[in-house]
């Protein structure tokens, strides 16, 4: 007696109990696929674009007022720099950079600018204006990420889009915004008096309509000397990792820093922890849903099966199978129908995601390998157990009385 062959002519002669079983299995991977797919790149797209904006976290004393937290830094009172120890030497995760800064607004010639110091390696590249720079470094990996995949492109290929910190800064170099250089007339090399002492013009950054085209960068220990103000920052920026902030790194870094005001951008962190919930709650939905229907429709289909079946059943026990044997036969149709509906799921699913992800949250939707593991274990666990009780109920068949009623 070849079990395998008895379970494949089983799934051949009961073609359409199969096919509505399999399609409720199939139907419930597809979704769940599909969802998670465009979740996973939902992600990671909002977490490219948070990076994309540099520092999403600003530490600044407690007394300043934030009208606009791209210039909060500016003329804001002083806090010591022993607070970037602070933090790292904590045991909090989810810091991924940390820029000190000191700046102040000054004269030069008839013209008010903001000079700001900064700490080479420690400044973050992100924006698009560090990129033409010059000063960037290959990239910064992020804390909240030890395998790397935020800082590969995952089909995002703008360099931009990469963590990256400025690489170095000469104790008497400086970067002009855009604003600066042309009301002053300078170029890249021209010489820079700032406060009695001069500098050389390492970089001018292109407009960007922000803050910053108004903004000279020196290095951080040049700012402290030349405004005699050594030891002290008024802004702290921080690249936090998205997830870490919505599971309450803000509310970390004020229990290790009270007397400070810790701010951050939260619409953008929002719409991330928004976009989150909501993919996971439908994941879960669908996840019930391929249970109790895929169950069901797998349960009642064994079920049927057992009660039409009872007469080859008894035959089969009476000529001498085991009640393992067919045990085994119903539990082994299961694991098939399972295994073609996961693997079948995940194709479909995963091709859905990509054709749906574009238009409905405009991402790029790439295959996710673990997926295919989940599909697999979803669809034939659900089968399974769905088949359980029928395969038990088909094993204690007494071949005697299936015999007496023939």
């Amino acid at each position: 007696m070849n079990l395998r062959k008895i379970i494949l002519k089983e799934l051949l002669e009961r073609k359409k109990q199969f096919l509505t079983s399999f399609i409720a299995i199939l139907l419930g991977v597809i979704v769940i696929v599909a969802v998670k797919s465009v979740s996973n790149s939902s992600e990671k797209a909002i977490a490219i674009q948070l990076d994309n904006l540099g520092a999403n976290i600003l530490v600044l004393p407690q007394t300043t007022t934030i009208d606009n937290y791209f210039a909060a830094d500016i003329n804001a009172p002083e806090m010591p720099e022993e607070y970037v120890e602070r933090i790292a030497n904590s045991t909090i995760k989810g810091v991924d950079n940390m820029s000190p800064k000191l700046s102040a607004r000054m004269n030069i010639g008839e013209h008010s600018f903001v000079l700001t110091g900064i700490l080479p390696k420690n400044e973050l590249a992100s924006k698009p204006i560090w990129q033409t720079s010059g000063f960037a470094d290959p990239g910064l990996q992020a804390a909240c990420d030890p395998n790397n995949i935020m800082n590969t492109s995952h089909g995002y290929e703008d360099p931009k889009l990469q963590r990256k910190v400025i690489d170095s800064l000469g104790e008497y170099d400086c970067i002009t915004g855009s604003d600066v250089a042309s009301k002053l007339n300078l170029k890249e090399g021209s010489p820079l008096e700032i406060n009695g002492t001069e500098f050389k013009v390492a970089s001018i950054l292109p407009q960007t309509g922000t803050v910053d085209d108004g903004r000279i960068f020196i290095h951080l220990r040049t700012a402290q000397k030349i405004l005699g103000k050594k030891g002290v920052i008024n802004a702290i920026e921080i690249m936090g990792c998205c997830s870490a902030i919505s599971e309450g790194l803000l509310g970390n870094l004020r229990n290790i820093l009270p007397d400070t005001k810790i701010t951050t951008i939260n619409h953008i962190v929002q719409t991330q922890v928004e976009t989150n919930h909501t993919m996971a709650k439908f994941s879960v939905i669908f996840l019930i849903i391929i249970i109790l229907v895929g169950g069901i429709s797998i349960g009642n289909y064994m079920w049927s099966n057992v009660e039409e079946r009872k007469k080859e059943i008894g035959s089969l026990l009476a000529i001498g199978a085991s009640p393992k044997d067919i045990y085994y036969i119903f539990i082994g149709k299961a694991l098939i129908l399972g295994v073609i509906g996961g693997v079948t799921g995940y194709v479909l699913g995963t091709l859905g995601g990509m054709i749906l992800g574009p238009r409905i949250a405009g991402v790029k939707v790439l295959p996710v390998p673990l997926l295919f593991v989940w599909a697999v274990l979803i669809a034939v666990g659900v089968s399974v157990i769905a088949s359980y009780f029928p395969a038990r109920r088909a094993a204690k068949i007494d071949p005697a009385l299936i015999l007496q009623e023939i």
